[in-house]
C-alpha cells in the first residue's frame, strides 16, 4: 500500500462544481467523500434564493473547497477556465443553456481541456419540449412513473422528498456517469458530456418493478404487485403510535412471520400470493400490530428472519445498536450527518471533510492557479472574487 490509501479511491482526481442545488451538490459531496478534490465555484453575493442556502449547516458542502467568483465577469470566467485546465470533470446543474450564456458551455470548456468530463444534471434533460420548464423532484418522478407506486390504492401518491428523484435519479446517476467517462478519458484522452437528469434516472430505477410486471408478478394498478400490495410487505402502526415494517417476500420468510405471530395454522393466511385475499389479511395484521408497542414487537421478533424492522426517524436510527456498531451516523458541530457510502477495504478515507464557508479557499486556489499577490488583491478589491473571513 502507498500513502494514498487513506485519502480515498478518488485521490488525485479533481472536479469543479458550479454552485447549484439538489443533485449537483449531492454528487459533488459523494466525490469528495471518496477522496476527490472538489472545488465549488460559488457566487460572490450568495445564492439567488436564500431558502436553499443552508450556509454552515449544508452537509452537501463537506469535504469541498470553495472559491467565490463573479461568473458574469470576464476575469471570473477566465479563473474558472484555468481551474478546468487541471480538472478531470465539471459538475453543473443549471437549466439548459445557462452555462452556454456564461460562455462556460461544453464546447468552450472542452476546447480548454479536451480530456474534461463535463457532467450536467437537470430535471427534464437537456432537450425535449419540457426541458426549460421549472419543476422540482416530485414533478420529475411523477412524469417518469417512479412516483406511481408510492401510495395506497385510491390515495394520492407520496414519496420521501428528494430521495427517489434528486438523489437516486439525478445525483447517483450523474456520479456513475462521471466516473465511467473519467475512466474512459484516462484510456482514450478524450473527454465528453455526461447528460444526467432526474426523469431518465428515476425511470431507469423502475426496471426492477417493470421486470415484475413483465413476469406477471406485478401490475400497473397500485396495490396489486408483490411489493406494494401484500399484507406481508407493508408498514403497520403500533399501539404507541410508532410503526414497524414486514417484507416477508419469500415463502420461508413468510412462514417465519406467521410462526412469530402465532398464525402458522390459521387458514386465512395459508395462501400467501393470492391477491384477492390480501385486503382481508392486511386488516388482520393491522389489528395484531396495534396490540403492542414498537419496542415490544422489536423484542418479540428478536433475531428472527421474518424480514422485520422498526420504522425510525434519523435520530432514532443513529441510536440503534446496529447503526452504532457500524458507526454510520455521527454528529459534528451539532449537525446530524450520515457517513460516506460505500466503504472501501483498502482506500477508505481516514477522515470526513468539514463544511467550508462560501469563498473560504478563494485566495489559496488563486495562488495555486499562479496568480500573484498583486493580481489576487486586485480581483478581491474589484469584487470579482470573495475571500471568506470565517
Amino acid at each position: 500500500m502507498n500513502d494514498l490509501t487513506n485519502k480515498g479511491p478518488l485521490s488525485g482526481f479533481r472536479f469543479i462544481e458550479i454552485e447549484g442545488i439538489g443533485p449537483a451538490p449531492f454528487a459533488g459531496m459523494m466525490l469528495a467523500d471518496m477522496g476527490a478534490d472538489v472545488i465549488v465555484v460559488e457566487r460572490t453575493d450568495g445564492k439567488a434564493d436564500a431558502t436553499t442556502d443552508f450556509g454552515s449547516t449544508d452537509i452537501l458542502k463537506r469535504g469541498k473547497r470553495s472559491i467565490a467568483v463573479d461568473l458574469k465577469s470576464e476575469a471570473g470566467r477566465e479563473l474558472v477556465l484555468k481551474l478546468i485546465e487541471s480538472a478531470n470533470g465539471l459538475i453543473e446543474g443549471m437549466r439548459p443553456g445557462v452555462m452556454e450564456r456564461l460562455d462556460l458551455g461544453p464546447e468552450v470548456c472542452l476546447q480548454r481541456n479536451p480530456e474534461l468530463v463535463y457532467g450536467r444534471v437537470t430535471g427534464w434533460g437537456q432537450d425535449g419540449p419540457m426541458a426549460l420548464r421549472a419543476a422540482h423532484d416530485i414533478n420529475y418522478i411523477a412524469l417518469s412513473g417512479a412516483l406511481w407506486y408510492s401510495g395506497r390504492p385510491g390515495e394520492p401518491p407520496f414519496a420521501p422528498p428528494t430521495l427517489i428523484g434528486d438523489v437516486g435519479g439525478g445525483a447517483l446517476h450523474l456520479v456513475v456517469g462521471l466516473l465511467a467517462a473519467a475512466l474512459n478519458a484516462k484510456k482514450t484522452h478524450c473527454g465528453q458530456v455526461v447528460d444526467a437528469n432526474v426523469v431518465d434516472g428515476s425511470a431507469n430505477m423502475m426496471n426492477l418493478v417493470l421486470s415484475l410486471i413483465a413476469s406477471g408478478q406485478g401490475s400497473f394498478s397500485r396495490g396489486q404487485s408483490l411489493i406494494d400490495g401484500p399484507h406481508w410487505f407493508d408498514s403497520y402502526r403500533c399501539s404507541d403510535g410508532q410503526f414497524i415494517t414486514v417484507g416477508s417476500l419469500e415463502v420461508k420468510f413468510y412462514k417465519t412471520l406467521l410462526v412469530a405471530l402465532g398464525l402458522e395454522q390459521d387458514p386465512v393466511f395459508q395462501e400467501q400470493y393470492n391477491s384477492v385475499l390480501w385486503p382481508g389479511q392486511k386488516e388482520r395484521l393491522t389489528e395484531i400490530f396495534l396490540s403492542r408497542t414498537q419496542a415490544q414487537w422489536v423484542e418479540m421478533f428478536g433475531e428472527s428472519d421474518a424480514c422485520f424492522a422498526p420504522v425510525l426517524d434519523p435520530r432514532q436510527a443513529m441510536e440503534h445498536s446496529h447503526n452504532q456498531a457500524r458507526g454510520f451516523y455521527f454528529e459534528r458541530d451539532g449537525i446530524l450527518q450520515a457517513a460516506p457510502s460505500p466503504r472501501f477495504s483498502v482506500t477508505q478515507k481516514s477522515s470526513i471533510g468539514n463544511i467550508s464557508p462560501r469563498g473560504a479557499n478563494t485566495r489559496a486556489i488563486m495562488t495555486e492557479l499562479g496568480l500573484t499577490d498583486v493580481e489576487i488583491k486586485k480581483h478581491l478589491e474589484a469584487g470579482l472574487c470573495l475571500q471568506s473571513n470565517d
